[in-house]
């Protein structure tokens, strides 16, 4: 991709160009929109980006276009920048990052007929480069496209290809599944607190831990392995473990999850 323009360039936006600037990404070939002129300036004395505050001018003769604006501002934008690619006959690939928006709605906000889409459903460690992107490619998308799309994506993490109809499981399980992990790490800060640990001492200890085992599920063992590696025959760890099982831990995790699913495909309706 030789010319990215980033449409809403806020927090994630703004993690697209570190991470794509960090990857050897010339910075005069992005251009990041804002409404606010002290965050265009902030952007392009940071990562020496161009700014507008015209998405149309952002997306003109552009390779592709990260969408990084709020769900309900999607289909405004796609219908908005939409007139520019019409008018400049550019095949310009739009990623949305909307959570709940589909393919087929994007494509009939998009006035441009033939426009390729990719829907991607992002979660927050992108945010320091460790994210997980799960993208879905509409019809028009060609497999060079893709694989440029893919590459771009990279910058921000982990991407996985998938098919929309999973998009709703992804956002159950990576999509929210940070909150739930932070949960965790919540719970065990407020149970060494209850045990008598200073609640600085038990957050150290909560949020270290988890932060080693997370590098470790990076490595070749699956995390039942990694579980079981922990768990000496009728030691701490096992008896720790049966109770959260029998306290219906993972029944909870199912439950959390097709609900979490359940609500995503009704944001999509």
């Amino acid at each position: 991709m030789e010319r990215i323009a980033v449409i809403g360039a806020g927090n994630i936006g703004e993690a697209f160009i570190s991470g794509l600037v960090a990857n050897g990404v010339e910075p005069g070939s992005i251009t990041a929109t804002n409404r606010s002129s002290s965050r265009s300036t902030e952007l392009a004395e940071r990562y020496g980006v161009r700014t507008t505050s015209n998405n149309r001018e952002a997306v003109r003769d552009a390779d592709v276009a990260l969408l990084c604006v709020k769900p309900a501002q999607i289909l405004d934008v796609i219908a908005e920048v939409g007139e520019e690619l019409t008018d400049s006959g550019s095949s310009t690939v739009l990623v949305s990052m909307a959570a709940g928006v589909t393919i087929a709605a994007m494509e009939d906000a998009v006035s441009a007929a033939g426009t390729p889409i990719v829907r991607v459903m992002p979660n927050t460690p992108m945010l320091v480069g460790e994210g997980v992107l799960a993208a879905a490619c509409g019809r028009f998308v060609g497999e060079e496209q893709r694989n440029a799309v893919v590459e771009l994506l990279s910058a921000a993490g982990q991407v996985v290809q998938v098919a929309e109809s999973q998009i709703d499981a992804v956002t159950a399980i990576s999509g929210s599944g940070p909150a739930y992990f932070f949960l965790v790490a919540e719970a065990l800060v407020d149970a060494g607190v209850s045990l008598g640990l200073p609640r600085d001492l038990a957050e150290q200890l909560a949020c270290a831990t988890a932060a080693g085992a997370g590098a470790m599920l990076e490595g070749e063992d699956s995390p039942v392995q990694l579980r079981a590696n922990v768990s000496s025959p009728a030691g701490t760890t096992v008896r720790a473990i049966r109770e959260l099982e029998e306290s219906g831990l993972r029944g909870a995790f199912y439950r959390a999850t097709e609900i979490c699913a359940e609500r995503s495909a009704e944001l999509g309706k």
